[in-house]
């Protein structure tokens, strides 16, 4: 696996406040949050972006945006979220390990920034 920011969260190496885990994937608030709600989740495997994964990754990429989903739910925005998922540096990609952004809890404007 690749040493990345995320990782070290996985490996418990660096804290994190962790809201959600199971064998497949770590949901967790992020640090500079962007909306009242702000959680990523990650997928334990490390996929460095989302035009890296194949085939093989397609029941792992179901599960954790099915899980975003579940979490928005629990934390009372299940009819109103945004999920983000940045590909790359030049679209604002900064770890490379896959990741989902929810955001909820503020209006959001389209097109985003």
């Amino acid at each position: 696996m690749a040493e990345t920011l995320f990782t070290k969260i996985i490996n418990r190496e660096i804290p994190a406040d962790i809201v959600y885990e199971d064998d497949l994937c770590l949901a967790f608030k992020d640090i500079n949050p962007q909306a009242p709600l702000h959680i990523l989740v990650i997928p334990k495997k490390h996929i460095e972006r989302i035009s890296d994964a194949d085939k093989d990754e397609q029941d792992l990429l179901g599960h954790i945006f099915l899980k975003a989903g579940e979490i928005a739910k629990k934390n009372g925005y299940g009819d109103a979220f945004r999920l983000v998922v940045n590909n790359g540096e030049d679209a604002g990609q900064t770890v490379f390990h896959l990741h989902i952004h929810i955001l909820a809890g503020r209006n959001f404007a389209w097109p985003p920034g």
